[in-house]
């Protein structure tokens, strides 16, 4: 009996050390973590909208669209004016939700797309966060670069305006539906509109710069 309290003892000692250790590390690297975020963040926002010299975390801009979300929203400055909107969206696909961050510009054409997040099958749906991914290689057109220079007002079907994925109809309806969703939100805020949704929009404020901007 006592050697099994013993035994009990040394277990839960070795059990809280095990977690106050990972408690450390776990502090450590969000710091990091949220540093690396940050940056991947900056770089895709100055991949949008490259004459861009900052960036400011806002609000108002609202999904016209039940079933793709807003998570975050910037507007794009350019000497000190609004240079265009990017939203952070999320709608679900084939594998989960898809994250996507979409520019508009403030003439409310496409400024670019870019896939941060999927959960789609490697080797079809996956394809569409791979710049390189064509879906007319004689014309030189990526999946996802197809998306530049459309306007809000563009319908954003597949198989109609919007070239889909071999075999990830699911995956190619999902980028669509959030970049059209984002083009209009982004669109109709720039023109200082409200697009009626029973989505909420995001809450906070954030301003940061580009420290490389010239």
């Amino acid at each position: 009996m006592k050697n099994m309290i013993k035994l009990g003892i040394t277990l839960a000692l070795f059990a809280a050390a095990a977690c106050v250790m990972l408690a450390f590390v776990y502090s450590g690297t969000a710091a990091i973590i949220a540093q690396r975020q940050q940056a991947d963040l900056e770089a895709a926002l100055k991949e949008l909208f490259p004459e861009a010299d900052g960036f400011r975390e806002i609000t108002g801009i609202q999904s016209p669209d039940p079933s793709v979300t807003i998570e975050s929203q910037y507007e794009a400055l350019r000497n000190g004016e609004i240079a265009g909107a990017a939203l952070r969206v999320s709608r679900g696909s084939y594998g989960g939700p898809i994250k996507v961050l979409v520019g508009i510009s403030a003439g409310n054409t496409v400024t670019g797309v870019k896939i941060l997040e999927h959960q789609d099958t490697p080797g079809l749906g996956a394809n569409a966060a791979s710049p390189t991914y064509f879906v007319d290689r004689a014309a030189g057109i990526t999946f996802y670069g197809q998306f530049a220079g459309k306007t809000a007002n563009d319908p954003f079907v597949v198989k109609d305006d919007v070239q889909a994925i071999t075999a990830s109809t699911v995956t190619s309806t999902a980028v669509a539906a959030a970049v059209k969703a984002a083009g209009t939100g982004a669109a109709a805020w720039l023109a200082g509109k409200k697009v009626e949704t029973d989505a909420a929009p995001a809450a906070s404020e954030d301003v940061f710069a580009r420290e490389d901007a010239e």
